[in-house]
């Protein structure tokens, strides 16, 4: 049962996030062959000022080596 958790910047209207949502099930669908109600995906919002605290530090640089995409940008 797959789960994707997306966190990015604070700003995203509801449809947006939706089509967010929808773009990864279809491909996850797609590469794992997993149904589509197998399939569930959440949207958190992050303030740009925190980003670095709360997702870079802990959630990608900690966590580099395990990254199948890593990032190509530096936080602040």
């Amino acid at each position: 049962m797959p789960h994707i958790v997306v966190k990015l910047y604070a700003g995203k209207s509801e449809a947006q996030k939706a089509e967010i949502a929808e773009a990864l099930t279809q491909a996850l669908m797609a590469s794992s062959g997993c149904s589509e109600k197998a399939v569930s995906v959440a949207i958190e919002d992050v303030a740009p000022e925190a980003w670095a605290e709360q997702v870079y530090r802990p959630e990608i640089a900690a966590r580099m080596d395990s990254l199948y995409r890593k990032p190509g940008y530096d936080p602040l």
